[in-house]
């Protein structure tokens, strides 16, 4: 039976070992019992509904249900013995947002239970959603634990490597591109890598530490799994340090050839001055208008001058060049 997402189940699914019902309604979930399989429901978490069944039927102590609807959330986790309460960060996926202002994922898993919470549409439980309804999606708790926390990562993996091979191809053409285009585009990036990195390094830390946890449900097998996907979180983590560093130090370099343009221009604009100060002082001095300028009465008066002055310039730029000013 299908239900709509509009009462809040966005997904419901019954997991038994080589079986899954596909698209619980209301009224299996009320009816399920643990004897009957692993449950898995995923809630909107702007539903009316969905919070009122949290409420009176999720089984939740109230700091429980405060964290899974709390807005504005970094990544933790929370082990006791009726489950542990988790919250991810993600890749946005929807169209036309940002993949670095990242949504958040909710979860309360146990051994027979496992409650998800959603503001915004989540890929990665979608896939775990397909994979079920396919027959290749997880039967446990433990393998929908590291499932989900694999292909979450797996796209913040993407996010990564795309600022990667952005910054590179910015150092690659840092000599040629012109200072006005590379600039907001540094700046872009690293505001990209900061706001990852504010979401990643916390979630990095939190399973770090759940991979010690002492989780019943846990099999080797997913310890195993979890802990590689710590450490490929724990790569990311330092690949966005990288990628910033290199981004500063682009943004460095373009400011230093911005500089050197200005003092390369500064230095031509002096030795043109130094060239033109001596024959502006010459011709000031012949344009005064008082008696006694010599040359006055000849013809041939402004031709020397002109000659004169003439050679003057050239003098100075023979000198300046000997000087290895220019």
């Amino acid at each position: 039976m299908m239900n709509s997402i509009s009462d809040g189940l966005v997904y419901g699914h019954r997991l038994t070992p080589g079986k899954s019902e596909a698209m619980l309604t209301w009224a299996d979930v009320e009816s399920w019992q643990p004897d009957q399989g692993l449950l898995w429901i995923h809630l909107d978490a702007s539903n009316e509904t969905a919070l009122n069944w949290l409420e009176q039927h999720g089984g939740l102590s109230p700091l429980t249900r405060e964290a899974l609807l709390e807005l504005g959330t970094r990544p933790r986790s929370v082990v006791s013995e009726s489950g542990v309460l988790v919250i991810f960060r993600g890749v946005n996926c929807s169209p036309g947002a940002d993949p670095e202002d990242m949504v958040a994922i909710r979860m309360f898993i146990s051994e027979k239970r496992i409650i998800t919470m959603r503001r915004q549409r989540v890929m990665a439980v979608q896939d775990i959603h397909e994979s079920i309804v396919s027959g290749n999606g997880p039967t446990t708790a433990g393998e929908f634990f590291v499932a989900l926390i694999d292909r979450i990562t797996e796209r913040i993996g993407e996010i990564v490597g795309d600022i990667e091979d952005r910054v590179a191809e910015v150092e690659d053409t840092i000599v040629s591109a012109e200072t006005a285009e590379l600039r907001p585009l540094l700046a872009e990036l690293r505001r990209e890598s900061i706001s990852l990195r504010r979401y990643i390094a916390p979630q990095r830390d939190m399973l770090a530490r759940l991979t010690h946890e002492r989780i019943a449900w846990l099999t080797e097998a997913d310890r195993t799994l979890l802990r590689e996907t710590a450490e490929r979180t724990a790569r990311y983590v330092e690949d966005i340090d990288t990628a910033r560093e290199r981004a500063l130090i682009s943004q460095e370099e373009l400011n230093n050839q911005l500089a050197e343009r200005m003092n390369r221009a500064m230095y031509t604009l002096s030795i043109v001055a130094a060239i033109f100060l001596p024959l502006g002082l010459l011709t000031g001095l012949l344009g005064i208008n008082v008696g006694g300028i010599p040359g006055t009465d000849s013809p041939w008066a402004f031709l020397i001058v002109t000659v004169f002055l003439v050679v003057l310039a050239i003098v100075l730029v023979a000198w300046f060049k000997k000087l290895k000013w220019l």
